[in-house]
């Protein structure tokens, strides 16, 4: 396995860096660090302790944590045993919790603490649960439950070490459950051949510094976590920094300056909104010499972009700004280093990315799904790129549009099925091999693959018209006042949206106008002047786009939508039903006469 050889070939590598608690050892800026060979001890131990409750190979165990070491050293603990780890979204409701425990029937749960006690102690007495046992992490927290802290204290006799590592190809790896945008979570089964393709793919479209960095802040159940916060990091004896709170991941990009970022589309707005609300506040001056500064990397990225080089004097200008204006401001952000950006599940707002090309970051998006492993698609910087495109196949996909526009893809990575209550795998793809993916999208003539929307959430208006929802909430939020839009018009005549108030920008762009946001959000939406910006924004929005697609009436709100009020997945993409039901009244009111 790779863990083993990494603890071999690289024992004194970083490999595993979190914030310290109290009484534990850390290095000057806080962080508590394991070498890769001190993970290759501890997972070994690990793995003794989850044997000895019962876990088996092929068992599956439920973990409930946030990204802190006792997730990730069990994750790895259990593959190492042969078992099957499978982790569950701290913010699932308790109905999502009971479904994956019956689909998945795992005798085991490690959960963190009190809160998770209380959400899965009920389903120890189900009767259609298989769930016998809870190993709770957090101290004090047990109660009649397994502590955590027990786990592998026995020696481990020298033959269980050899026992371990033994995984071939095709045994399952993990079982991945789709957040529920619509429908119950269904299980996607990856096994050790899947996740190795998709690592091969990868590294042949991106180049990284040897053992580079990966801040780990999006959860163990998003497949892009699993892959870039634990799989790949054991391909690449790379150094992950854990981030438990999603919301502290400004803080740590400023703490690690990685040399590579992963941010869904929400992540790379609100960086963007806190740069630009950072600005607005500079002196004149100093905000024209950006300006110019991002002028000149936008054209350098053109060049870039086209597969050209830039002309002697261009390149020459862009690398002064670059050292002098671009840097300094991105170091205030910890980005100076970073040599790979990228960005995947939703698509990504053009003016985003126009926004961090004029600071040299060209963020390369990315296209797949649970069900191909992850990445499909790719921008690259060594295989080419198009802003606002997904990129082209990696090559363990094949990628092919259908006649109505739905995206199908087939490849080494695409998945064996959706794991059945009674052990099986349901296929999903044809005899062929293709997987519908439920994206509507475009192939362009030199390769590179452009999103729509998702199927399912495209709009038919009443007159018979399909809109794309994400095109326009995306134009919409294209004003900075603007952080989140939800557009609403299936079976109506014209759409409506719910525009919700940047967190971030809108206090400074009040402040530079004279008024007065001390009393928050709220009033700041009903103020006269904010609502006249908004007017102009969506006339904005509206002279960009067609007919139908222009959105007539509006709702500024001043609640952000997030994981932990139900409109957003733990994976920041919107629950458009939760929306409709939460706004209902709101929406039918805006088409009242």
């Amino acid at each position: 396995m790779l863990l083993e050889r990494n603890a071999r070939t690289h024992p004194d590598l970083p490999a595993l860096s979190w914030r310290a608690a109290e009484g534990e050892a850390a290095d000057e800026g806080g962080w508590a660090t394991l070498t890769w060979a001190q993970v290759g001890e501890h997972t070994t131990r690990l793995a003794a302790g989850y044997a000895a409750l019962g876990v088996g190979r092929g068992d599956h165990v439920l973990l409930m944590m946030a990204n802190r070491p006792e997730h990730w050293l069990s994750d790895l603990a259990l593959v190492r045993l042969g078992a099957v780890p499978v982790s569950v979204y701290g913010t699932s409701a308790p109905e999502q919790v009971t479904h994956i425990a019956r689909n998945c029937r795992a005798a085991l749960a490690v959960v963190e603490g009190a809160a998770q006690v209380e959400l899965w102690s009920p389903l120890l007495a189900d009767a259609d649960t298989p769930l016998a046992r809870l190993v709770v992490v957090e101290p004090g927290a047990e109660g009649e439950h397994v502590p955590y802290a027990s786990l592998g204290r026995e020696p481990v006799p020298e033959q269980f070490g050899k026992s371990l590592d033994t995984a071939g190809p095709e045994d399952t790896l993990t079982v991945v459950y789709t957040s529920g945008t619509t429908g119950e979570p269904k299980g996607v089964v990856l096994s050790h051949r899947h996740v190795l393709a998709n690592a091969l793919a990868l590294d042949a479209v991106v180049e990284l510094p040897p053992h580079v960095e990966h801040i780990c802040y999006l959860p163990f159940a998003h497949i892009a976590e699993r892959m870039l916060g634990i799989y790949l990091p054991c391909h690449r004896a790379s150094h992950v920094y854990l981030c438990a709170d999603p919301a502290s991941v400004a803080e740590a990009v400023r703490a690690v300056r990685p040399a590579q970022f992963f941010g869904v589309p929400r992540v790379w707005e609100k960086l963007a909104a806190a740069v630009r609300a950072g600005l607005s506040l500079l002196p004149a001056e100093r905000r024209a010499a950006i300006e110019e500064a991002a002028d000149v990397a936008r054209e350098h990225v053109g060049y870039r972009e086209r597969g050209e080089s830039a002309p002697a004097e261009l390149e020459a200008a862009y690398e002064r700004h670059r050292e002098q204006v671009l840097l300094p401001v991105l170091a205030m952000g910890g980005l100076d280093r970073v040599d790979w950006a990228a960005s995947a599940s939703a698509p990504m707002p053009i003016d985003v990315v126009r926004f961090w090309a004029g600071f040299g970051i060209v963020i390369m998006d990315a296209w797949g799904l649970t069900e191909t492993t992850g990445v499909a698609t790719t921008n690259s910087p060594r295989t080419g790129f198009r802003l606002g495109s997904v990129g082209r196949p990696v090559s363990s996909a094949e990628v092919r549009v259908a006649a109505d526009g739905e995206i199908e893809v087939r490849g080494a990575t695409v998945f064996a099925g959706y794991l059945r209550e009674d052990g099986g795998v349901r296929p999903a793809v044809d005899a062929e091999g293709w997987l519908r993916t439920g994206d509507i999208g475009r192939l362009d003539e030199d390769g590179y693959l452009w999103l729509t929307d998702r199927k399912k959430e495209m709009i038919i208006t009443s007159t018979g018209k399909n809109v794309s929802p994400a095109l326009v909430e995306n134009a919409l939020k294209e004003h900075p006042l603007i952080g989140q839009a939800l557009v609403h018009g299936d079976n109506r005549s014209y759409l409506v949206a719910l525009l919700v108030l940047d967190a971030e920008t809108a206090p400074a762009w009040a402040a530079a106008r004279g008024i007065d946001s001390g009393s928050g959000l709220t009033a700041l939406a009903a103020h006269p002047a904010v609502q006249e910006e908004a007017d102009r924004a969506v006339a904005a929005a509206n002279a960009r786009l067609n007919r139908t697609e222009q959105v007539k009436r509006y709702v500024l709100l001043a609640e952000e939508w997030g994981p932990a009020t139900g409109e957003l997945t733990p994976s920041l993409k919107m629950r458009r039903r939760v929306i409709h039901d939460k706004y209902a009244s709101a929406l039918a009111g805006l088409y009242e006469d």
